[in-house]
């Protein structure tokens, strides 16, 4: 396994602040073994993101990662969608996300914001600070058919 902090590796992949194209988002997700989402979903939600990356491989510009944030913009903000395709996983790319998204968090969200997530990786988020809700609530979903 290469080295995730080489020069060398950091190299060969590049982050852009865009949010993915619906193909992209689509591919990443399915790749990553993420659940789909229906296509007008994907083409209403992604316009209205927060903020967003994309990880590209370089030289080839080939999509391989993201993440975005979505929510108000003022008082709740979401970090969601993060997904590195599996032939590039163990490079540091998830952090490498994450630190971004953090980043954009930092200079732009209002003290007191709420920043939540559904974690599906234990051990990850916590090292950006992030910890379970219970005991002070608990986080449900519901999916529409």
């Amino acid at each position: 396994m290469s080295d995730p902090n080489s020069e060398a590796n950091a190299d060969a992949y590049s982050i852009r602040e865009a949010v993915p194209d619906p193909e992209t988002f689509v591919a990443l997700r399915e790749a990553a073994g993420l659940p789909s989402r229906s296509r007008e979903g994907i083409e209403r939600g992604l316009p209205n993101s927060v903020f967003g990356v994309t990880v590209v491989r370089e030289p080839t510009g080939d999509p391989v990662g993201m993440g975005r944030i979505v929510g108000d913009g003022g008082t709740v903000y979401q970090i969601t969608d993060i997904a590195v395709h599996p032939d590039h996983q163990g490079q540091g790319l998830g952090t490498r996300i994450m630190r971004r998204l953090d980043a954009y968090l930092e200079a732009q969200a209002p003290p007191r914001a709420y920043v939540n997530l559904v974690a599906d990786v234990d051990g990850f988020y916590e090292a950006f600070g992030f910890e379970e809700t219970r005991p002070h609530s608990k986080a449900m979903y519901r999916r529409t058919e």
